[in-house]
């Protein structure tokens, strides 16, 4: 009944439920979590989402927004459903919600359906002599919808702020199957309570995203992009603060990666090769930006490095000299997800402190891990400018798979790693999301009263927790 009601609004070639079919649906990019589902459904239009969450709600069926499936916690995988159960929902698939609807370049505005590519958008900005300002390993395959649901960050952040600073206005579809059109690309709109801040970071609990109404700048014309050696974090810290000083808001990106990520890289993309030594212990990709065609950033970038030099801060540095070698500096650091994906069982966290605090979280939550399991390796990519370090204690893969209560010690793992950034006034999720893995962490690291909220939130919008089950709360 239902598949034939769905199969009448979107078509029956946009009902999948072949197993073949489904199956990137169903399982999450690193092959970790998946589950059963009824179908998957693909509207076109944001009529057709609002017919198909309709038809859904009224069969009690849940549903799972899906946009590019690039979630590192699960956040719109399926897990653990299963068809006998009667616990297999429906997954929503924006896939062919595709579009860039409207260019302002005048304006800075760009409105965009919710599955459009992060990377078209980033293209089509471009095309006008504009910037989107958020900018990801996975931007080649993650949708605007699913940025957008997640408050992504990425390492623009320090410049562009994170996703949620990009957002104008938004079309949503209600659990209900009403739509909410919030679409709107003005600055100043203070008409009461604005509702676009519910559903951006929401995770698809509170509504689907179908539209995107976000901010462009000014494409940068001038860049200075180098790659620093540090033998400390504490000194990558200062050169940090001495860049701050000097450049300030042209700093476009400060990535820490220390000697164990790069390993993987190279490992796993034997045509890298490092600007400089491979045996530092830590290495940042620091990138100046200015739109004035005339801003002599290799110049400042030059002056910096002398001063780093002569207060013995750095170790080797090496700045690009042409657009090839910039991309080169960059494809190391985007290639960072699917090495590590590849290099072992790396147990991802997540967490952002004060970016005065970042070496000393590093040290204890080094020392609080190995304490505990002294044969983990810990590999770092921070995002050091805002604080947020992927802190990522790892197995190997022979070692992870001779544990036989695996989703007990990835908890354990976790949790203590969250507790020492919470120590220090920090978030155990500051770009990724809670998704189905860190359910628990909110619980425990959330206040009763923060707790309460959300899940009165949730109800009001949501009483039946029909949209992502069992994901976020």
């Amino acid at each position: 009944m239902l598949l034939n009601q769905l199969r009448e609004h979107v078509g029956t070639a946009h009902v999948l439920t072949d197993e073949a079919d489904v199956a990137p649906y169903v399982q999450d990019w690193r092959g970790r979590y998946r589950g059963e589902v009824i179908a998957v459904v693909q509207p076109a239009t944001t009529q057709e989402v609002a017919a198909v969450v309709q038809c859904c709600a009224k069969a009690s069926v849940k549903l799972i927004p899906q946009g590019g499936h690039t979630s590192m916690v699960g956040g719109a995988t399926p897990v653990g459903t299963q068809r006998s159960e009667g616990t297999a929902p429906v997954v929503l698939s924006l896939r062919r919600m595709n579009r860039i609807l409207e260019v302002d370049p005048v304006g800075n505005t760009l409105i965009a359906q919710a599955g459009c590519v992060l990377q078209t958008i980033q293209e089509e900005a471009a095309r006008h002599g504009r910037l989107y300002g958020v900018t990801l390993g996975a931007e080649g395959s993650c949708h605007i919808g699913g940025n957008v649901s997640t408050n992504a960050g990425g390492t623009g952040v320090l410049k562009y702020g994170n996703t949620r600073e990009q957002v104008l206005g938004l079309e949503v579809v209600l659990p209900d199957g009403r739509i909410w059109n919030g679409l709107r690309t003005l600055r100043k709109d203070n008409t009461g309570y604005n509702l676009k801040h519910l559903f951006i970071g929401g995770e698809g609990t509170l509504g689907i995203i179908t539209a995107v109404a976000v901010r462009m700048h000014p494409q940068p014309a001038m860049t200075s992009t180098a790659w620093l050696t540090f033998d400390s974090v504490d000194n990558a810290l200062a050169c940090l603060a001495l860049l701050q000083t000097m450049a300030g808001d042209r700093i476009a990106g400060y990535e820490l990666l220390n000697q164990l990520q790069l390993q993987a890289v190279l490992t796993h993309f034997p045509s890298v090769r490092l600007p400089t030594d491979a045996q530092a212990p830590y290495a940042v990709l620091v990138e100046l930006s200015d739109t004035y065609a005339k801003a002599d950033l290799q110049g400042l970038m030059e002056d910096a490095l002398s001063q780093l030099f002569e207060r013995g801060l750095v170790r080797d540095a090496a700045i690009a000299t042409s657009e090839s070698q910039r991309a080169a500096f960059w494809h190391i650091r985007h290639s960072i997800s699917e090495s590590n994906r590849k290099a072992g069982m790396g147990l991802s966290t997540d967490v952002a402190v004060p970016v005065k605090s970042v070496a000393l979280f590093i040290e204890q939550a080094s020392q609080a891990v190995q304490a505990r399991w002294p044969k983990l390796d810990i590999v770092l990519v921070a995002h050091m400018g805002d604080g947020n370090v992927h802190f990522i204690p790892r197995f190997s893969f022979e070692e992870w798979a001779r544990i036989p209560n695996q989703g007990e010690v990835a908890d354990a793992v976790r949790a203590v790693v969250h507790d020492v950034a919470v120590s220090f006034g920090g978030t155990f999720s500051a770009e990724h999301g809670v998704g189905h893995v860190l359910v628990k962490e909110l619980v425990r690291l959330r206040s009763p009263v923060e707790l309460e909220l959300m899940r009165r939130i949730r109800s009001a919008l949501d009483p039946h927790a029909m949209l992502n089950p069992a994901k976020l709360l």
